[in-house]
């Protein structure tokens, strides 16, 4: 193959995955075109009416839909485009669309809007369902797989097929003996899975409906707006000029991008069409470079405050409200794109490349560096400034304080416009010609504006605690404003004359982009809806514990054992599927089996740090080979081997793969227990420092090239900073075993809304074998101890030296904990041992020897560095890399 042919050949797999999340047909008949643009752009109006208050205000006249007829119309609109907008296959016509596909369009639509169409019908014979509702919803599921087939690839309908199969067949002989189940007739699956909200109009398609379109819109609308290139450009300018530039510009770029960006691949081929050419410009390999895009996009999934729209799921499926979700977030993924900044650098030391050219300026770098110090503190205090002001506002406004901060918005509005206007708009650069940079002022105030609905999506969420849908809502009606008003105002400011052509472009902006946001939703949509089946299976079937005791019997009890097989199992379920329906299949299968598997090994962590595991691992399937699609999507644009991409960038991401490990045993990574500001500053400086060290030690590269012992004392450096109490550990246990007579005594005692760790044995109620899992109870506010274990549902009774549990009353917390234990057999189930914490020493006491290993290997590395230098330079890797 030449190598036209073969660049040819890449460029369309490029376009090919550029149009993977919006359809790759577009029909030349202008009258079809309209009917698809459409339905795109009413499916947005109809998203929008539902986020405001407009149906309550005028109910009299329309009635208010509930969530089921929401999501009943959303996946009606997701199918109905699916079929219209992706061709069956590769040889189908992409510019016109067959009558077959007209029929399968309009009959999944109604096949997904029976329930909104006949929803008063069906809520007076629930469980009855007759002919009809069993033939809709049959036709809907083989609709639905066959929509996600075409939207998302092959890789979401055979884990669809795979699930009810084993619904339907969960008794066959090939079905091996530790997962089989009694089976489901076709009424009580079509039932389950399509007429009632356990399968696929359930929580993940509620959250798709109500949350993830009104973000995927505002992302749309900053990109059509031109917010996606001004945060490319921001990112150059402050970082082309250093050692390695691009790769790391490329970094930061597809970090802000993933703030808004719902798909690692949508991120790759967005900002890397233009990071990839320029490293490779600058010295990186094409695998390398395919490789820094890759990890930086992926690791855009879990970026607060989107996380590929992972962030609103985890709202339903944790119970903990979102603000709560983004802090637990926030540090891991900082920590993750600050060590792929040191990874792209130690890249760039290790070849000897050097930056793109600044443009030449008069000042010295200490006259940029206080400049830049000074511009840190200036936004320092103008936060702080805006955030009492607001307060003052509202304090002194009251009810009207609303009007005022409209009013003080859109002035800001103007005042940016205004000093924008005084620059030339940010043009796209060609990567291929590319010399030398802007100065980074210049590049920010072209767009601070664009700021304005961030700003006010993050104070909605975090100060005034709205839902996200609604702070969701009040950015995107900004952000509209902002579509529509920025070009004639802009031009009414440079005194140019086409302000009314510029008004209309910007209402076409709109338009287009209100359709574009609504062509990104029909994977996703189309994904949470089939991703419904995984759960609807999980909760008509009870696989979860299948696998839990699957699981717990491979690893043998052992926790870390349990830990390492549920990432990699998370890592396989989640090959080919989007961000959303990988998060939903690995949390409704693996997160149980953490749960349940460390309680009885002992572990007991936050659901939170739980679901956060195996959603690391569920991305990393986008990385890694041989279904890594990101990984195939930079591979297209920078023209090298998708296999050694992936490769590489599963080795860029070994840092990523690391730190879930570290929260689940130290969940201070999360911010959780943390005990005031120097807990903080300590535990987020070693966790960096830690993140650093593990990329180095990946890298074999410190200050110079380490040797294999430097390497090996690095990862166990940094495994100290994550995990300082292991030490401590193996010297001091960290909890005691007290006589469980003590259970009710020391119940009484605790302190308001603690929890008492006890552990319980009995015999199980599947197997009749002894288990133990150890369990927190919680205690509520202070009283009897009897009555404050009452509350959760424990009802010790003390025999003796023993302590043995009756059965827990329905609805309390501890039935569900204890729901697999026979209370009702002869061997009673009891309360083994009460645990509390033992005296320990600090736990970072082993940062001091850890430190001091630190500080020899810098002084080695020093001194051999100096060696080099003066034998004439250190052996670079520039060959070889």
């Amino acid at each position: 193959m030449s190598n036209t042919e073969r660049e040819g050949r890449a460029g369309g797999d490029a376009d090919e995955f550029a149009t993977s999340d919006v359809g790759a047909r577009a029909p030349s008949s202008r009258t079809v075109a309209l009917v698809v643009a459409g339905t795109a752009l009413l499916w947005s109006l109809f998203q929008l009416w539902v986020a405001s208050p407009l149906p309550f205000m005028v109910s009299r006249y329309v009635r208010v839909l509930n969530d089921t007829e929401v999501r009943s119309i959303h996946l009606a609109f997701a199918l109905f485009l699916a079929f219209l907008a992706f061709p069956a296959f590769r040889s189908s016509p992409r510019r016109h669309i067959p009558l077959v596909d007209w029929v399968l369009a309009i009959t999944a639509a109604f096949c997904a809007g029976y329930i909104f169409l006949f929803y008063s019908e069906l809520s007076r014979r629930p469980g009855l369902p007759t002919t009809l509702d069993l033939v809709v919803a049959g036709a809907g599921l083989v609709l639905l797989l066959e929509g996600a087939r075409r939207s998302l690839g092959p890789a979401m309908p055979i884990v669809g097929v795979v699930f009810l199969s084993y619904v339907f067949f969960g008794s066959a002989a090939w079905v091996p003996d530790v997962l089989q189940w009694g089976g489901a007739s076709f009424r009580r699956a079509m039932s389950h899975m399509w007429l009632t909200t356990e399968g696929v109009f359930g929580v993940a398609l509620g959250v798709s409906a109500s949350f993830v379109f009104l973000f995927v819109l505002f992302g749309a609308l900053l990109e059509r707006a031109g917010a996606g290139n001004y945060f490319i450009q921001v990112a150059f300018s402050l970082l082309g000029h250093f050692r390695g530039g691009p790769a790391k510009a490329a970094v930061l770029s597809s970090g802000l991008t993933g703030l808004i960006s719902g798909s690692s691949i949508a991120n790759v081929v967005t900002t890397g069409t233009f990071t990839i050419p320029l490293m490779k410009r600058v010295g990186y390999p094409g695998e390398k470079a395919g490789a820094v895009e890759v990890a930086a996009s992926v690791n855009g999934q879990i970026m607060p405050p989107v996380m590929g729209a992972a962030a609103f799921l985890m709202v339903e499926y944790v119970g903990i409200p979102y603000v709560e979700v983004l802090r637990h977030a926030l540090l891991p993924a900082l920590i993750t794109y600050i060590a792929l900044i040191y990874i792209v650098h130690l890249e760039a030391l290790k070849a000897g490349m050097t930056g793109i050219e600044r443009p030449p300026s008069e000042h010295s770098k200490r006259m940029r560096f206080l400049r830049g110090a000074i511009v840190f503190l200036s936004i320092l205090i103008v936060a702080a400034v805006t955030y009492y002001l607001v307060l003052g506002i509202q304090s002194v406004f009251g009810p009207q304080s609303r009007e005022v901060l409209i009013a003080l918005i859109l002035v800001a509005y103007l005042v940016l416009l205004w000093d924008a206007s005084k620059r030339p708009d940010l043009e796209m650069d060609d990567p291929e010609s590319v010399v030398t940079l802007r100065a980074p002022g210049m590049v920010a105030r072209t767009g601070l504006y664009f700021l304005l609905p961030i700003i006010v999506l993050v104070w909605c969420l975090i100060i005034e605690h709205y839902s996200p849908a609604t702070s969701a809502f009040y950015a995107t009606v900004l952000m509209i404003f902002i579509v529509v008003t920025q070009r004639p105002i802009l031009a009414l400011f440079r005194r140019q004359r086409a302000v009314t052509a510029e008004m209309w472009r910007g209402f076409d902006d709109l338009v287009q982009g209100l359709i574009t946001g609504a062509r990104n939703m029909i994977g996703i949509g189309v994904a949470t809806a089939a991703a419904g089946i995984v759960v609807g299976t999980v909760t008509l079937t009870g696989v979860g514990q299948v696998m839990a005791q699957f699981v717990e019997f491979l690893s043998g009890g052992h926790v870390l054992i349990m830990l390492i097989l549920v990432a990699i199992i998370s890592l396989i379920l989640g090959m080919g599927l989007p961000t959303t329906a990988n998060y939903i299949v690995v949390s409704s299968l693996m997160a149980p089996v953490v749960v349940e598997v460390g309680a009885q090994s002992g572990l007991i962590v936050p659901l939170i740090a739980v679901h956060l595991f195996v959603f690391y691992f569920g991305i990393m399937a986008d990385v890694t080979p041989p279904v890594g699609l990101a990984s195939f999507a930079a591979a297209a644009i920078s023209r090298a081997d998708p296999i050694r991409t992936g490769v590489q960038a599963f080795i860029y991401e070994s840092r990523t793969a690391i730190l879930p490990f570290m929260f689940i045993f130290n969940t201070k990574l999360l911010l959780i227990g943390i005990e005031g500001p120097l807990d903080l500053f300590l535990t987020c400086a070693t966790a960096l420092t830690a993140s650093l060290l593990i990329a180095a030690a990946a890298q074999r590269w410190f200050i110079t090239k380490c040797r294999v012992w430097e390497s090996l004392a690095l990862l166990l450096i940094a495994f100290t900073f994550f995990r300082p109490g292991f030490w401590i550990d193996q010297i001091w246990p960290p909890l005691v075993n007290l006589e469980p007579a003590r259970v009710i005594e020391d119940a009484g005692e605790e302190p308001a809304d603690a929890r008492l760790r006890v552990i319980i044995t009995g015999p199980d109620f599947m197997t009749g074998r002894q288990r133990e899992l150890t369990v927190m109870v919680p205690l509520g506010e202070e009283g009897e101890g009897e009555e404050r274990l009452a509350r959760p549902g424990l009802a010790p009774v003390v025999e003796g030296d023993q302590v043995i549990l009756e059965e827990p009353m329905p609805g309390t917390t501890m039935f569900q904990r204890l729901q697999d234990f026979d209370f009702y057999a002869d061997e009673p189930v009891r309360i083994a041992a009460l645990q509390v914490e033992n005296d320990q020493p600090p736990r970072e006491l082993p940062w001091i020897p850890a430190l001091l290993l630190l500080a020899l290997i810098v002084v080695l590395q020093r001194r051999r560095l100096a060696q080099e230098k003066r034998a004439g330079g250190p052996t670079t890797e520039a060959a070889t890399a």
